[in-house]
């Protein structure tokens, strides 16, 4: 199975809706690539207003325990993106791995349920375009 590594930095907002996102929309295009996420600087648990607006698409993600990137991760991922580099590079994952794609967007935390929703259909759209492009690749093989 072909993994991609979402990273930002306390993996409770963007990379953990990048990972759900690109989860479901994998499975339903029946693709047998499949995410995972994690932060340099893991929170104690999803923010509460991302798993509201995920709620809203019938993704629950509240329970998930954000967590610690390895070497182990990036090494076994066959891309690697990071969430909103440009905006926050001081922790940024890729001032210690190269080879990233960064997308920059805005961190989610105490942003209201409207910009949260907004910042996650534009992570959807993106995801949308990797799949296409995944997908492909894959029938370029």
């Amino acid at each position: 199975m072909s993994e991609i590594l979402f990273l930002c930095v306390r993996n409770a907002g963007r990379s953990q809706m990048a990972k759900a996102l690109f989860n479901k929309m994998a499975r339903e295009r029946g693709l047998t690539l499949r995410a995972e996420s994690a932060g340099t600087k893991p929170a104690d648990q999803v923010h509460d207003n991302v798993a509201a607006v995920m709620r809203d698409l019938g993704l629950e993600i509240s329970q998930i325990a954000p967590k610690s990137v390895t070497n182990t991760m990036v090494e076994s991922a066959f891309r690697v993106i990071t969430m909103g580099c440009a905006v926050d590079s001081e922790a940024c994952p890729a001032l210690v791995i190269s080879d990233v794609d960064d997308w920059p967007l805005p961190d989610p935390a105490y942003r209201s349920l409207g910009e949260v929703s907004r910042i996650r259909d534009s992570i959807a759209a993106r995801i949308s375009s990797l799949i296409t492009e995944l997908e492909a690749e894959v029938l370029a093989k």
